[in-house]
């Protein structure tokens, strides 16, 4: 039995997206890494797994939020908004958990790494064309600028447990 990484701590690569082109370069590194079989990842989850995530989090602005991540309690959205600065333009932490979800997040689909790769990239095709629709059920309302600045942070926090050994 495999021990689970401690996501807090486990290494990661430092990485800093200013804008999608600079995550598309990443992701055409990670894609030469899987197919010379050099990507490894640091953390719990499978490289597609995490490129799903990315991707899951990218679209629900358009295609609705899951129910269990769709009404969060008042307290977290209160205490959540002194973080929105945090969160859009410097970094977001490993290790952190939904509270009530079991898994401690949604939308972590073990899928392939081509299938994450193809479905991220859409993702980030979509948000930088078309303005998101739908607010952040934590956060509220955001700019186009926003939300592709939160997709960036998020990038770098998931993008960071992949590693080309």
């Amino acid at each position: 039995m495999t021990v689970p990484a401690n996501t807090r701590s486990a290494p990661r690569r430092s990485l800093r997206f200013n804008d999608f082109n600079a995550i598309r370069r990443d992701l055409e590194a990670l894609e030469a890494a899987h197919i010379a079989g050099r990507l490894t990842t640091s953390g719990n989850w499978t490289p597609g797994q995490n490129l799903a995530h990315l991707a899951a989090f990218a679209n629900y602005p358009y295609d609705g939020y899951p129910s269990e991540i769709a009404n969060p309690p008042w307290l977290v959205r209160f205490a959540c908004g002194f973080m929105k600065k945090k969160l859009i333009h410097k970094h977001m932490s490993p290790g952190v958990k939904i509270p009530g979800i079991p898994s401690g997040t949604v939308g972590a689909a073990n899928v392939p790494f081509e299938t994450g790769l193809h479905t991220f990239r859409a993702a980030l095709d979509r948000m930088e064309k078309t303005p998101p629709t739908i607010k952040n059920p934590i956060l509220g309302r955001l700019t186009h600028e926003e939300w592709m600045q939160m997709q960036c942070r998020h990038a770098e926090l998931h993008l960071g447990f992949l590693k080309l050994d």
